[in-house]
């Protein structure tokens, strides 16, 4: 009777087991179903990053990714096979360098400041450019509340987005400031037509209509609250790098200075073929990254892999980004 109960039990355990599995399979099945049938996603989420400079808040958005294709024909002055032994060995493609554009928007001393606009509805660089106004939006940036946009350059990747394809500013509240040696050389209709075409037409749709609202900033000058220009010439004869401070804490945001983490900085003799004066941009780049060095100062640049920010350090003959951890938290 024993062995009989015994069997019957295992049976009934074997079959509820076998059941068990068999659901197991099926909600597995069920599952894998329901998830191949979801629809993937092409696009990420609009880029938005924030961390403080003493009492100022800086806000990192993105214009989107810009291919510039192979990178021996944008790096120049070093031979081809010594560049993409560069790149490989930082783990990084060889046929194609990308670069981002971070544009800070500071708040600082009661002004909301942009720091550059991407691209606008330009795409000469293909479509994965102009999302400045989404991600200003995804971070709750509204574009009336912009009290100022200042320009490192006039290249048509930082002054595109000014001026709307709507006739209208697309900053509408706010004042607009660079260079007057930028202003002058990228509006100068003379060109129009010759090598700088497409620059000089973008300047001249972006800065011309809100030349009633710009002011020209001097080097060294504190021409906003906290915010001091640095004259960097070379990528553009106006090029300029910005000093951000508050309550005893410095950031500088570069612009152009320096486009690439590792072949400008290992490398900062290096040319790049979008410089108007290449010898001359790669002596500002010396310059002040061995000042950013030198004092410890964080640095941010336009191009630099998102969000761009990070500190810079003496290496060898050159020197070396170290990107700075991302907070989670703005309590960090």
């Amino acid at each position: 009777m024993g062995n009989e109960r015994f069997e019957i039990d295992r049976r009934n355990l074997l079959l509820a087991g076998g059941a068990a599995l068999s659901g197991a399979v099926l909600g597995a099945n069920s599952v894998a179903a329901h998830a191949g049938a979801s629809p993937v996603s092409g696009a990420q989420a609009p880029d938005f990053y924030r961390f403080a400079i003493g009492d100022a808040q800086v806000t990192i958005v993105s214009d989107g990714p810009l291919p510039l294709g192979d990178p021996t024909q944008s790096f120049l002055g070093v031979p081809a096979d010594e560049i993409r032994s560069m790149l490989n060995h930082s783990f990084l493609p060889t046929d194609e360098v990308v670069l981002a554009q971070n544009a800070p928007v500071v708040n600082i001393g009661g002004k909301l400041i942009l720091f550059d606009t991407g691209m606008g509805s330009l795409k000469q660089f293909g479509p994965t450019t102009g999302r400045l106004k989404s991600c200003l939006a995804a971070a709750n940036i509204a574009l009336e509340d912009i009290d100022a946009v200042v320009c490192s350059h006039a290249h048509w990747d930082h002054v595109g987005g000014i001026w709307g394809d709507d006739g209208k500013p697309t900053f509408p509240n706010a004042q607009v400031y660079i260079s007057q040696t930028d202003y002058d050389f990228w509006t100068d209709e003379k060109k129009l037509g010759g090598d700088l075409n497409g620059l000089v037409k973008a300047a001249i749709h972006n800065l011309k209509p809100v030349r009633d609202r710009m002011v020209f900033f001097q080097d060294e000058q504190e021409f906003l609250p906290g915010i001091h220009a640095i004259s960097a010439p070379g990528h553009t004869l106006g090029h300029s790098c910005f000093m951000i401070e508050s309550a005893g804490k410095t950031m500088c945001y570069g612009g152009d200075l320096t486009h690439h983490p590792v072949l400008l900085f290992e490398k900062p003799l290096m040319e790049f073929a979008f410089d108007t004066d290449p010898k001359l941009s790669a002596q500002s780049r010396v310059r002040i990254l061995k000042m950013l060095a030198s004092n410890r100062i964080p640095f941010m640049s336009y191009h630099f892999p998102w969000p761009g920010y990070g500190h810079v350090g003496i290496a060898g003959e050159g020197f070396a980004y170290f990107p700075e951890p991302l907070h989670l938290s703005l309590l960090d």
